[in-house]
């Protein structure tokens, strides 16, 4: 088994660069019914200006030397080479921190919080705050290249993931996920228990064992649980294409930098905390630079066969057995996905922290990076002591 741990830097070449500035250039724009905005999808107007600055103005090698500027590194795990960010404290009582992203996220989710994760007194913390980061590309994601066999679910990554930490020498860790990243923890709660302290959710899972389902819950919660029906109904459209058909999908998305940037920007707009205006959180760089990551990879085919397999096979291990280790939860007001606390509690059996915020959506270190940052610490405080 090649267990061989090998630096990574990444680098784009450029004739795809140049390549996709002139695919850029030769969109062929839809139309759409004036006044409608964003509710038949992406607004074809907002689309056009970014696209229009990823060719004209974004500067993909500036984002690439700051990616750079942390050390990164490929392994190979169960025929997979899995890549990772891997950014050591200079602290010695640093905590091992698993972070992982989810989709349409990549590592670019991150980029604004290890810096201050390992290196905490430079950014208002103590040493005691400090961590070690690793943060892996998700298997068929970004720079960890596509997958090339079936069944790569959350289970297979939690297990990868494990091997990782392990290959790394960590015997004890903490890890912490959204989205794609918070079902791959909960899994890893199950698959790696004796190695963690504890993990950390941005969209904890839960589900009813009354048969009214609204039984013993606040007004708050229960305005919670229509939201998400609402948004079962009406936001979930990319679920059923991934889910069933994405290879179908991916031949447009592999081949449009413009679709490929309204498949995911669409979804940046919905499940933001932004009043409408994606900019209010995030930049133009910041959308573009994620994106890009997907572009430059190919990966976008195959980070959507993801939805595939746990669709197909959904081998949630955590929903099959109580997690036993301790939780600690953020939750957002404009999470996609907001269960309850007492449904929450049918998963996870030590739910020692609960934070709800006033502000904040779907990607958490993106949008709210002081207070990710905040309850990553309070956090290890509690499971770390």
């Amino acid at each position: 088994m090649d267990n061989m741990i090998k630096p990574f830097k990444v680098h784009v070449s450029d004739a795809d660069i140049a390549d996709l500035k002139q695919r850029l250039d030769l969109t062929r724009w839809p139309d759409q019914i004036p006044n409608t905005e964003w509710r038949y999808g992406a607004k074809t107007e907002y689309i056009q200006q970014l696209c229009d600055y990823w060719q004209h103005h974004y500067d993909w090698r500036k984002h690439e030397t700051r990616l750079n500027q942390f050390a990164q590194f490929t392994t190979r795990i169960d025929a997979h080479d899995i890549h990772f960010i891997h950014a050591r404290s200079q602290h010695a009582n640093a905590v091992p921190l698993l972070i992982s992203h989810g989709w349409p996220g990549t590592i670019v989710e991150f980029l604004n919080v290890i810096d201050p994760l390992t290196n905490p007194e430079a950014h208002g913390g103590k040493a005691e705050d400090a961590f070690h980061v690793v943060c892996p590309s998700l298997p068929g994601y970004g720079f960890s290249g596509t997958t090339q066999r079936e069944q790569v679910d959350t289970l297979a990554m939690a297990e990868m993931f494990a091997e990782l930490m392990a290959r790394l020498g960590y015997e004890k860790y903490i890890a912490q996920g959204g989205d794609w990243g918070a079902i791959i923890t909960s899994n890893l709660a199950i698959v790696d228990a004796d190695h963690l302290y504890g993990i950390h959710l941005n969209m904890p899972f839960g589900y009813a064992l009354t048969e009214d389902p609204h039984e013993g819950l606040s007004a708050q919660e229960i305005d919670d649980v229509n939201a998400m029906s609402s948004f079962e109904a009406m936001e979930t459209g990319y679920q059923k294409i991934q889910g069933t058909k994405p290879q179908t999908l991916g031949v447009g998305l592999n081949d449009s930098p413009a679709g490929l940037c309204a498949w995911i920007t669409e979804k940046f707009y919905t499940w933001m905390d932004c009043d409408g205006d994606i900019e209010s959180v995030l930049d133009k760089d910041e959308l573009l630079t994620n994106i890009s990551v997907y572009w430059f990879t190919q990966s976008i085919c195959s980070s959507t066969r993801l939805y595939y397999e746990v669709t197909q096979n959904a081998r949630l291990k955590f929903l099959e057995q109580p997690v036993t280790v301790p939780l600690g939860v953020a939750r957002y007001p404009k999470e996609v996905m907001r269960f309850p606390r007492q449904w929450c509690e049918n998963v996870y059996t030590q739910i020692i922290h609960w934070q709800d915020f006033d502000r904040g959506g779907h990607f958490a270190a993106m949008e709210r990076p002081a207070e990710f940052l905040a309850e990553i610490r309070k956090f290890r405080a509690l499971v770390c002591e």
